[in-house]
């Protein structure tokens, strides 16, 4: 039997017209704004006028990233379309796809085999735009700061002092560092600069985390540019640049309306990364979701100690969310590696590197159980290779810590295959809970950092370098050290060191660069060798995407 491809069994989807989506959500022509036949912004007004209850946010994170792969986006659109199925008035809110990773290692970002949403070319390519609009305010930013300082430089600014970097939506380490201004006084200032990827730029951070127009401006006027001769930090709104970057982005900021292979309604929009920013989708999207369905199905980035750490202790804290459920992801195939068995051997039955792998996923589900104080479900995303005795095992440890466990079968069956995941969590949701906060955003950042990493992480501390303590004490003279903390850290381990699998012991965490994002409202740390702009792989995912006279693309995954 032939197995299709993800864009294959896309594009024989035969998807409803944007506004039969809509309509299911009862939402007013007046809010939609069409982007061809089958996307759609939807404007924020719309939440001005919806007064009625949110419905229930159902997070899905996942296990410690692995080359076998978790599919928790193919989850997170196969339970919507799972609860869907058994008659609920379900909405997803997904992060849009970065660029970069669909031309690099990771692929696109929109689920995969009969639990995607569509259309996925376009979703993982220049979508609606909005990252391009986002790249725009950003380089926008960058050109004011250093025109400021051919111009005459009134502010004081410190050129080597600048920590404002200009960004580009691809993987190319060329890119990281560099230097500008040359070919004379005509040209500007010579300086050390570089770029970051857009996906982990401050204005995305900014998107996702604003509430409304109104917010978004206020939090660009605020962005620390750089700082002056007399070490004071320079604005954004000392450069008069907030109000051209939020026209930029005034229709970036509305959240995209598309829908998934089963006609399920789904909001796409924003995309920050979680292991060098914050993870989550839009704040605007998530409340939208929640005033128009029943339930809400969102993912965050990688694994639960990045995308749903930053979920929960910053955009939940910001704005104001209780999720009632989460989802943690896992394959046995990825507990098998987390367990040291080698990727060409993964299909074969190991019973004992299972149980030596089972402690990732067991601790991912005690940090949300005992940590954050929320409902829980192990989803085992189903493979041909895993065997019962091995599918019982996982069920077995999960079951001693108080969790079900459902085999999601979404990835071949579509929302068929994720009922009985979708009943365990409407069961989950009709339970109350005692939802948390890692830590009180008041502590020192030292404290902070400490309790991320002993609570989530299992460290023993954190470490801070000599710059990043400089930092530190210039943060709090700033005053803004009372801001949630976004750790930038390997997506691959709990720890700082990629090579460190399954739940590591016993380890430090080191922190390199503390940086104050004050525009978003957070501190980023940089720990371990984390990079701000990814490199491109040896064989790029790029070299086997296509496009033939008609139109059609292929090689997307």
């Amino acid at each position: 039997m032939e197995i299709k491809s993800d864009i294959q069994i896309a594009q024989e989807t035969v998807m409803e017209p944007i506004t039969t989506i809509a309509d299911k959500l009862g939402i007013d022509s007046k809010y939609v704004e069409l982007y061809g036949n089958y996307k759609a912004k939807i404007d924020y007004n719309l939440l001005k006028e919806r007064t009625n209850p949110d419905g229930k946010l159902i997070l899905v994170t996942a296990i410690t990233p692995t080359p076998a792969g978790e599919g928790k986006t193919t989850t997170t659109v196969g339970l919507a379309d799972g609860l869907t199925k058994i008659g609920k008035k379900v909405v997803v809110a997904l992060r849009e796809p970065s660029l970069g990773p669909v031309f690099g290692v990771k692929g696109g970002a929109a689920g995969g085999g009969y639990a995607q949403v569509v259309p996925m070319e376009d979703i993982n390519l220049h979508f609606t735009g909005d990252m391009h609009a986002i790249g725009a305010a950003n380089n926008l930013i960058a050109a004011m700061v250093d025109n400021h300082i051919y111009q005459g430089n009134k502010l004081g600014i410190d050129p080597r002092r600048i920590t404002w970097r200009r960004c580009v939506d691809m993987n190319d380490r060329q890119l990281r560092f560099v230097t500008d201004g040359l070919g004379g006084k005509a040209n500007g200032t010579p300086r050390e600069d570089g770029y970051d990827i857009t996906v982990a730029s401050e204005i995305m951070a900014i998107l996702c985390l604003s509430k409304d127009i109104t917010d978004l401006k206020e939090r660009l006027g605020n962005i620390t540019v750089g700082y002056s001769y007399q070490n004071e930090p320079i604005k954004v709104k000392q450069l008069n640049g907030q109000g051209a970057a939020a026209a930029l982005l005034k229709d970036a900021l509305k959240p995209n309306l598309v829908q998934t292979l089963e006609h399920t309604p789904a909001f796409v929009h924003g995309g920050p990364f979680a292991n060098i920013a914050h993870g989550c989708n839009s704040i605007m999207a998530t409340r939208m979701a929640l005033k128009l369905g029943d339930y809400v199905v969102t993912e965050a980035g990688f694994g639960g100690d990045l995308g749903a750490e930053k979920f929960l202790d910053i955009k939940c804290r910001m704005a104001g969310l209780k999720p009632a459920a989460v989802v943690v992801v896992a394959t046995v195939r990825a507990l098998k590696h987390h367990g040291g068995v080698a990727k060409c051997e993964l299909n074969n039955e190991n019973l004992a590197a299972l149980e030596k792998g089972l402690p990732n996923l067991l601790q991912h589900v005690e940090n949300m159980t005992q940590v954050y104080k929320l409902p829980c479900v192990v989803a085992i995303n189903a493979f041909p290779t895993d065997t019962k005795a091995e599918l019982d095992l996982v069920e077995r440890k999960c079951n001693e810590l108080g969790v079900n466990v459902a085999l999601s079968e979404v990835w071949g069956k579509g929302g068929n295959g994720g009922i009985a995941l979708a009943n365990e969590v409407v069961r989950l949701c009709d339970q109350p809970n005692e939802f948390k906060f890692c830590y009180d955003e008041n502590d020192t950042i030292a404290n902070k950092l400490n309790t991320i990493a002993k609570k989530i992480y299992h460290a023993d501390s954190v470490v801070f370098t000599s710059n990043a303590l400089k930092q530190k004490n210039e943060i709090e003279k700033m005053g803004l050290d009372k801001l949630p903390i976004c750790v930038a850290k390997t997506q691959y381990s709990f720890s700082d060191d990629a090579t460190l699998l399954g739940a590591p012991k016993d380890f430090k965490v080191t922190v390199r660069n503390l940086k104050v994002s004050s525009g978003a409202g957070f501190i980023v740390a940089l720990t371990g060798d984390i990079m701000t702009m990814p490199g491109l792989p040896p064989v790029p995912a790029a070299e086997k995407i296509d496009v033939d006279d008609k139109g059609v693309i292929t090689g997307l995954f």
